[in-house]
């Protein structure tokens, strides 16, 4: 899965019921996919839902490495992706598994 295929599916998930948070939505799931990419080989799972009166966005990978926010020089682009996520997000959870983790991103609505 591609970074591009991942947001037209939250956008249609998002459309109707949460359409003032698509945008931050957005954000956390590029950045919670292209972790994967770039981190992890790729995806595994993915899923955007409304659950109450939270967005839950899940991310899948093959990789037991948790996220986390490297100590990034100022001249290096990038780092910032984990941090971004936790900050649009009302909570994160990660769950390990025999196949990888599961990192999952909780937004009001």
């Amino acid at each position: 899965m591609r970074c591009e295929q991942a947001r037209q599916i939250a956008r249609h998930a998002l459309a109707h019921q949460a359409e003032g948070l698509v945008g931050d939505a957005l954000i956390v799931v590029s950045e919670l996919v292209s972790n994967a990419l770039r981190h992890a080989g790729g995806v595994t799972g993915f899923s955007v839902r409304i659950d109450g009166g939270t967005v839950v966005i899940e991310v899948a990978d093959a990789s037991p490495q948790l996220p986390r926010s490297p100590g990034t020089p100022a001249h290096v682009p990038g780092g910032f992706g984990w941090a971004l996520v936790n900050s649009l997000s009302q909570r994160t959870e990660v769950r390990l598994g025999p196949h990888g983790k599961t990192v999952t991103a909780y937004l009001a609505l």
